[in-house]
């Protein structure tokens, strides 16, 4: 294999996350590994609610951390929600110099959305639900004016080298159809901003490449994995025939719109005090009731927006116009869908995991932030808030200045065609089994149909690596024999009488609990 040293930082990733630690890593040289081009293929683009901060004088960072820790269902970390909420401000008024149009008041002020389970209206937004897309064009206009910032496009980072117990350098191929032969990049420091796990399901929002490898990378590097069987299911992904789903954004119920069923029922009344605005794990389970028992649950904006739907929700009313529905005369219909992992490699506050030499932010995180459910629009402000944690921390470590010279890579032919077919069985398994309502039954299935892809199909890197992050949401839910948060047994349907605790696992862990499995069931 082709060894290439840098002395550049380099950043698996190009989302929020990356972008924003290499811009504050700037002057200091960076290279980040892209699988798209610049833009294209990060959930951060997709982001439609905001950025949650408090910026109202009538609101507090307190009120945030508050707030953040109830939705949390008992996990959360209040350090940690102290520490993100109260740098929420400064990072909102950090993007605008940067140049991020946010809505703006007649006099001045944020224009602020208030999502489910907030007690204040404290979401910024963009156009109504283009935060995420018009974040991170300021972001990539601003990367693309900083000369030590280095993008490699169509390269994916499929391993992690690991020399004396540190992380020494991570191993790169081509994401061009057809694949390469791998190429190893051993840089002055590594840190891995590449997304969450939503794409391991059959029904996300996630754009099609998200897919847990980075989660999956590190765990089979050894690193110690946290909260993975909390994964956020977003109650009303529109209903339609189109993977990804695309996502009708909780500021639509902020504003009024309301759930009904098929029969003109509206069913999160009797279900919640909050009704529409109750947490995120909770719509999301009422709404899968409504499913399973063939009810068509349906978001109503009729009423509370009529035709100012169009104008203020554009991605929604262009999503809807593509498959024939017009959210002005007829309700949208919406489903669960896989959304956002809240678990991920364990970091502290400086984004330092359990591997020595490599940091974590962004949804590959877990900081302990967001608990057993993530509060809304919480995602991008802790990607913010821990790519710069990251991003100071890293500069602390390295000494001098570093050398500018670009990274060239050649990825000879070779490799393997990544196993479609494979990788629709484990999505299906995960949404048939580890989905939003589960039992010891299914998990089992699905430990043991994970072990089956894997043992036919793992000599492909990014599939063994979605594998991985597949076992270890699988077997932490079924080691978790309670309801907590996104986390619903139905076989346990109580939160645990002795208290919340956070997770952790290691994948040799989560492999012998399959393997435990594997061999029971043959036996």
């Amino acid at each position: 294999m082709e060894v290439i040293h840098t002395d550049r930082v380099v950043i698996v990733g190009a989302g929020l996350a990356a972008l924003y630690a290499a811009l504050k890593l700037a002057p200091r040289p960076v290279v980040m590994i892209s699988p798209d081009e610049l833009g294209f293929g990060a959930s951060s683009a997709w982001a439609q609610g905001g950025v949650a901060a408090a910026m109202d004088q009538a609101d507090s960072p307190e009120a945030h951390a508050q707030d953040t820790q109830s939705a949390g269902a008992g996990t959360v970390v209040p350090e940690v929600a102290d520490f993100v909420t109260k740098a929420a401000r400064n990072h909102i008024l950090d993007l605008t110099e940067i140049g991020t149009a946010f809505d703006r008041t007649k006099d001045g002020g944020y224009v602020l959305s208030r999502e489910a389970a907030h007690s204040a209206a404290r979401v910024v937004r963009v156009l109504g639900d283009q935060a995420g897309a018009e974040i991170m064009r300021a972001l990539i206009a601003e990367v693309e004016a900083t000369p030590s910032i280095q993008v490699l496009e169509g390269v994916q980072a499929i391993s992690l080298e690991v020399t004396e117990g540190m992380v020494s350098g991570v191993t790169l191929m081509s994401s061009e159809p057809g694949g390469s032969a791998p190429v190893l990049l051993r840089g002055a420091a590594h840190l891995l901003a590449g997304g969450g796990s939503g794409g391991l399901y059959a029904r996300t929002t996630n754009p099609a490449r998200i897919r847990g490898q980075v989660i999956g990378m590190a765990a089979r590097a050894g690193a110690v994995i946290a909260d993975a069987e909390f994964v956020q299911f977003h109650p009303t992904a529109i209903d339609v025939d189109e993977d990804p789903a695309p996502l009708a954004t909780e500021a639509l119920r902020g504003e009024g719109a309301i759930l009904v069923n098929n029969k003109g029922e509206r069913f999160m009344l009797a279900a919640h005090p909050d009704a529409e605005l109750a947490p995120r794990d909770i719509v999301a389970r009422e709404i899968y009731k409504q499913s399973q028992a063939g009810l068509q649950p349906m978001l109503d904006t009729r009423d509370a927006l009529g035709a100012t739907v169009n104008e203020l929700f554009p991605s929604v009313a262009q999503a809807c116009a593509r498959h024939g529905i017009d959210p002005v005369q007829a309700p949208i219909p919406v489903a669960a869908a896989a959304h956002y992992h809240m678990g991920g490699v364990a970091t502290d506050l400086s984004g330092r995991c359990s591997l020595p030499g490599l940091w974590v932010c962004g949804e590959a995180a877990s900081t302990g932030l967001h608990g057993a459910n993530r509060l809304a629009s919480n995602g991008l402000l802790e990607a913010l808030v821990f790519a710069r944690a990251c991003a100071l921390d890293i500069d602390a470590c390295l000494e001098g200045e570093a050398q500018t010279d670009t990274v060239e890579l050649r990825f000879e032919p070779g490799g393997a065609e990544a196993p479609v077919e494979a990788i629709d069985a484990l999505r299906k398994t995960m949404t048939d089994c580890v989905g939003v309502v589960r039992d010891q039954d299914g998990l089992e299935d699905a430990l043991f149909m994970i072990d089956f892809l894997e043992q036919n199909h793992g000599a492909d890197e990014g599939f063994a690596n979605m594998c991985a992050t597949a076992t270890l949401i699988a077997a932490a839910a079924l080691a978790r024999q309670e309801s907590r948060g996104a986390h619903f047994r139905s076989d346990f349907p109580d939160p645990d009488t002795r208290g919340a605790q956070r997770s952790r696992m290691t994948y040799d862990t989560a492999r012998q609990i399959r393997d435990a499995i594997v061999v029971d069931a043959t036996q």
